[in-house]
């Protein structure tokens, strides 16, 4: 799409109109890439990952998602600790993707939608599946069900109020999946975007990725971004053309263009962390424990005496302290 053409007939809020902004761009603006960056950066990640092939199981890959890099970024030992916590749904879980479903029926409900009635027929059509999710919406008590209600209503209000209305002609897809096969399905790197607008022409890229998301910046959420954009290259050879962190509770958004730096810089940091995540795995790695503002909630946290001595929760213990 271009900013010159009348896109919206009424009027738009100052937050509306710079997402509108940000979304635009001429066709001169709109970058191309070489048709041989594809398998460029798969043969990267594969060469980077090849003598790891025979440990392996193809029946047993090693899944790589930007919620697993991340965190084995960050600390190692909090990783581990997360990995054996078997997974269960709850009211924060279930939010964003009540949230994201309502977000998708807007774009296509007639007239001006309200945010809850959004939320309730989310919460109906996701309770007609069979997955997990499902489950646990059929199930929870009726105080879990008013929270989450409260809190996907939240989210999808803000939404309204800090974007435009969208057009199906922008091509919308919310949560959208992504998902990419290495080393004869070894290893697979998938993720779900919450929004994307526009498709590439050929080798043109026009495709913009959005990760909508509450509370403050984080240089993490750039790299979740950047690993968006390398497995939307290695699926469908073009990138997109921006990707954004929009900022709800600010009305922001942290924008990035999309260059062949950048996907060669996501492509080794993901062959770094599929190394440490292959070697915690395996047992040939001892985690190691790297203290942040992320130790509050570690459920290692009890029995880390590097990350209570970085919250000052153990007087005899220092993070500096050597074995």
């Amino acid at each position: 799409m271009t900013t010159s053409e009348p896109i919206i007939a009424t009027p738009l809020n100052p937050a509306q109109q710079e997402v509108l902004d940000l979304l635009g761009a001429p066709p001169e603006a709109r970058p191309s890439f070489s048709a041989s960056l594809r398998d460029t950066l798969q043969a990267d990640i594969e060469d980077g990952l090849r003598d790891l092939a025979p440990e392996i199981d193809p029946a047993d890959p090693l899944f790589i998602s930007k919620h697993t890099l991340s965190t084995v970024h960050g600390c190692e030992a909090r990783y581990m600790a997360e990995r054996d916590i078997p997974f269960s749904w709850s009211v924060p879980l279930a939010r964003g993707t009540v949230a994201h479903k309502a977000i998708e029926l807007s774009i296509h409900w007639r007239g001006r939608p309200d945010p809850l009635q959004l939320v309730d027929e989310s919460i109906a059509r996701l309770s007609e599946g069979t997955d997990g999710l499902g489950d646990w919406l059929a199930t929870c008590s009726e105080l879990e069900r008013a929270e989450l209600r409260a809190l996907a209503n939240e989210r999808v209000a803000t939404f309204l109020e800090c974007f435009p209305p969208i057009r199906s002609s922008w091509v919308p897809v919310t949560e959208g999946r992504l998902r990419t096969e290495l080393l004869g399905g070894r290893v697979i790197l998938a993720g779900r975007t919450d929004l994307a607008l526009g498709r590439p022409e050929g080798n043109t890229a026009r495709k913009v990725i959005i990760d909508l998301k509450t509370g403050g910046f984080s240089a993490a959420h750039l790299d979740d971004l950047r690993f968006y954009a390398l497995v939307e290259t290695l699926r469908l050879g073009t990138p997109p053309r921006l990707m954004a962190s929009y900022y709800l509770d600010a009305g922001r958004a942290q924008p990035e263009a999309v260059t062949e730096g950048v996907l060669r810089a996501a492509a080794a940091r993901t062959v770094d962390g599929a190394r440490t995540l292959h070697e915690l795995t395996v047992g040939t790695r001892a985690p190691t424990a790297r203290p942040g503002h992320m130790c509050r909630w570690c459920p290692a946290l009890a029995s880390c005496q590097v990350g209570r001595a970085h919250l000052g929760q153990d007087d005899d213990a220092s993070p500096f302290d050597a074995d």
